[in-house]
Order: structure tokens, then C-alpha cells, then sequence
């Protein structure tokens, strides 16, 4: 708790004495990176951990410490999918570890072999 009261779920305030590890413009280039480099992962991780297995795209719009967000597109219509990370990340280098855990987590539950 800060300042008597409970820090919400993707509360972005860093901690007195801290950076905030995930400023817009890091946010801006992880979700350029995933967009560009991983899109086919996005729709699976959407699909598979977001609760939207009707997903037939999906694009990274946003993050926190707590997990990604996307834009996914199900039935002709953009809905918002959150992804919770299976841990609050404190660094911009744990990002790429939890990306990869959720895209293979997304292929055991679909049955596919990850590519990567």
C-alpha cells in the first residue's frame, strides 16, 4: 500500500525512488516490436490466454507491469483482450521473457508446436 491505499492492477505509478520501467515510449517500441515482428503470436496469445478464441487479428496497444493489451478483432469487431503477466515485471528485459512464456503457454493450449 501506498500512501494508505492499495495499489491497483496495472496502477503504473513507480515506487518513491524508482523509475517507472515501462514509460510510454518503451511501451511505443515493445508494441512496435510485437506488431511488426510477431503478429501471427499476438492472435495466438489472444486466442489461446485472452479469452477471445474467435480472434482473427490482434495488435499490441498497450502493457504495464501487470500484463499486455491488445486489440483484437472477433465477429468484424476491435475488443480489448488484457494478458496477465504470471508475475509483476520490474524491468523492460523481463518483457521478452513473459512475451515468450505466453506465446508457448498459447501453443501447448491450442496444440501447436511453437516456432520459436
Amino acid at each position: 500500500m501506498a500512501g494508505g491505499k492499495a495499489d491497483a492492477p496495472g496502477d503504473r505509478a513507480a515506487l518513491p525512488g524508482t523509475a517507472d520501467p515501462f514509460p510510454p515510449e518503451v511501451i511505443a517500441q515493445i508494441a512496435r516490436h510485437m506488431n511488426d515482428d510477431h503478429a501471427d503470436d499476438n492472435v495466438l496469445i489472444v486466442r489461446a490466454l485472452g479469452g477471445a478464441p474467435a480472434a482473427t487479428a490482434a495488435r499490441m496497444s498497450g502493457m504495464d507491469a501487470d500484463g499486455m493489451e491488445f486489440a483484437a478483432a472477433v465477429d468484424g469487431v476491435e475488443v480489448p483482450v488484457r494478458v496477465p503477466f504470471s508475475t509483476r515485471l520490474t524491468e523492460r528485459r523481463q518483457v521478452r521473457a513473459e512475451a515468450v512464456r505466453m506465446y508457448r503457454e498459447a501453443c501447448t493450449a491450442l496444440g501447436l508446436e511453437p516456432r520459436h
